[in-house]
């Protein structure tokens, strides 16, 4: 913000314009209230379009009726007893996952021998979203809580096992050599040297572990719970009381806002020493354990193995967990009669439209709030708002609003890409350096050769890291909206039709095809940000 202006006045030198000061003041007082205006006006239009019922007043309550409701259900106990229920099933299963994941990734950054061994096999395993895993989980486990636990657990362990890993293996090289020069012992070293500086990482590795977990739990109860807020929200939706489900959306929004709050809080506190640059870090690759790919191969193949003997022995029943082979013949069997590929290209198709429109759309409000900042302080913080709600909380309104057809399911897509793009490119055209600035004015360029010639370029790293991540949450969107929205072709209406029938081979085919379609669309987003970001390895070179 600008500091207040002291230009003396002309004609009385020693005093300073008053209307001048005024204006300063009254700029300073209002533009904390600008953020105001865009909620201030989506209220009055929603007040209006409920009033002139523009909409049915079960599809479209007023805000009258959703705050009445808020605190009726506040009254009763029913809304803090759901809540209480999710969050108890959060910290459990946060817990468990946490646990596991730092047992896991220090054991691979510290050994690297682990490390070979384990990787390749832990790396096929996430290739899976965790959403392609609930109908897996709820053959296995049921619909009771154990399901909960374990769609959790899976959702922490991933980034605090990957995180927890990268964050003990890339110590820096000092640390190592002062704990030799010390004569401390491995416990020593790892406890007072290693763990300390693998903290960021790890606080990391928790922020997102906490995201996700909080994502995940929504969805599982969305889709099998007769508790929680999820459960709260799917209730509301079918007996047509979308007043419950807008009280549900704000409650999510709000506790992912305060834990996310809560966690920068403890990085804050915890983490008081000075970090070290990325230059001071080792290569994180530079060291072979020697292993080479033959024990990780046995390992999986061991793995295989007793997955066929437990299945074959009748130690799990085959309607819970098919063998290696029937899974094998399944996706054989089912790619010959072109049904597998039929609902993996309509599930792909939908994911291409909707990236392209909610990716456009991010990338549009992106590139303004980034480049005018009357535009940033006057949707920013509503933006920022609406991102604290986990996207499967929309799920049920979205349904009220769109029905389940393929509109609905296009719309889910790009709500799911939106915002990802939307952070990458504002971060992206707000971090550019002044420099640029500096040369359009010297050069004599206009707005329009600015933004194509100089500030789209100057962010091209941030917008194709944006694309990358589309790419990731596009297609979990199109697997959540085919599971919400069964109607029509796709691979995840494919799964929930087989785990109805207790086909177990056809749901671990379907989950094999989207994990190997994950992959190939993460490799997508790496070469296009490699290609066309190229030009930044010249100047770390140099």
């Amino acid at each position: 913000m600008k500091p207040i202006s002291t230009a003396p006045n002309p004609f009385y030198p020693g005093l300073v314009t008053a209307p001048r000061v005024l204006i300063a003041l009254v700029r300073r007082a209002v533009a904390p209230l600008i953020g105001l205006l865009a909620p201030l006006l989506i209220a009055v239009l929603w007040y209006v379009a409920a009033r002139e019922q523009w909409m049915a007043p079960q599809i479209l309550p007023t805000p009258g009726r959703v705050l009445q409701t808020a605190q009726d259900m506040l009254a009763s106990g029913e809304l803090l007893s759901n809540l209480a229920v999710s969050l108890r099933r959060l910290m459990f299963g946060l817990a468990a996952g946490v646990a596991a994941g730092v047992l896991l990734g220090a054991a691979m950054g510290v050994n690297r021998r682990v490390d070979a061994l384990l990787r390749p096999t832990f790396s096929a395993l996430v290739q899976v979203p965790t959403l392609a895993w609930i109908p897996l989980f709820m053959l296995c486990f049921g619909i009771g809580e154990t399901l909960k636990l374990v769609v959790i657990i899976k959702a922490v362990l991933v980034p605090v096992t990957l995180h927890t890993r990268t964050g003990v293996r890339d110590v820096p090289p000092a640390l190592r050599e002062l704990s030799l020069v010390c004569g401390l012992s491995r416990w020593q070293c790892l406890r007072c040297l290693v763990l300390p500086a693998a903290l960021p990482a790890f606080l990391i590795g928790l922020r997102l572990a906490l995201s996700q977990a909080w994502l995940s739990l929504i969805v599982v109860e969305l889709l099998a719970s007769s508790e929680g807020i999820g459960y709260l929200m799917v209730n509301g939706r079918q007996l047509f009381q979308l007043d419950i489900v807008l009280v549900g959306i704000v409650v999510i929004g709000l506790v992912g806002l305060l834990m996310d709050r809560a966690l920068q809080w403890l990085e804050r506190t915890m983490l008081r020493w000075p970090r070290p640059s990325l230059a001071a870090y080792a290569d994180s690759e530079r060291a072979s354990s020697g292993l080479g790919w033959l024990p990780p191969l046995l390992l999986l193949l061991l793995l295989l193995l007793l997955w066929q003997t437990a299945s074959s022995a009748g130690w799990v029943s085959c309607h819970v967990l098919s063998t290696p082979l029937d899974v094998v013949h399944a996706f054989i069997a089912h790619m010959r009669d072109a049904s597998l590929p039929q609902a993996w290209g309509a599930s792909l198709l939908r994911d291409l439209v909707g990236l392209l429109l909610g990716g456009l759309a991010g990338f549009a409000a992106g590139l303004a709030t980034g480049l005018w900042g009357p535009i940033e302080r006057l949707f920013g913080p509503s933006l920022a708002a609406l991102r604290q709600v986990a996207i499967f909380a929309w799920i049920p309104i979205l349904t009220a609003w769109v029905g389940i057809g393929e509109a609905s399911k296009i719309s889910f897509v790009a709500l799911s890409v939106f915002f990802p793009m939307l952070v990458a490119t504002h971060s992206g055209m707000r971090n550019l350096s002044p420099a640029l600035q500096e040369v359009a004015a010297v050069v004599g360029l206009n707005s329009r050769q600015r933004i194509f010639l100089l500030l789209l370029p100057g962010a091209a790293p941030a917008i194709f890291a944006g694309i990358h991540v589309s790419l990731v949450y596009g297609w979990i969107g199109t697997i959540g909206a085919e599971y919400f929205m069964s109607s029509g072709p796709g691979i995840g209406s494919y799964m929930i039709n087989a785990e109805q029938m207790f086909q177990m081979e056809i749901v671990l085919s379907a989950m094999l095809l989207i994990g190997l379609t994950g992959v190939l669309l993460n490799l997508l987003g790496t070469r296009l940000e490699n290609r066309y970001t190229a030009w930044r390895k010249i100047g770390i070179q140099a």
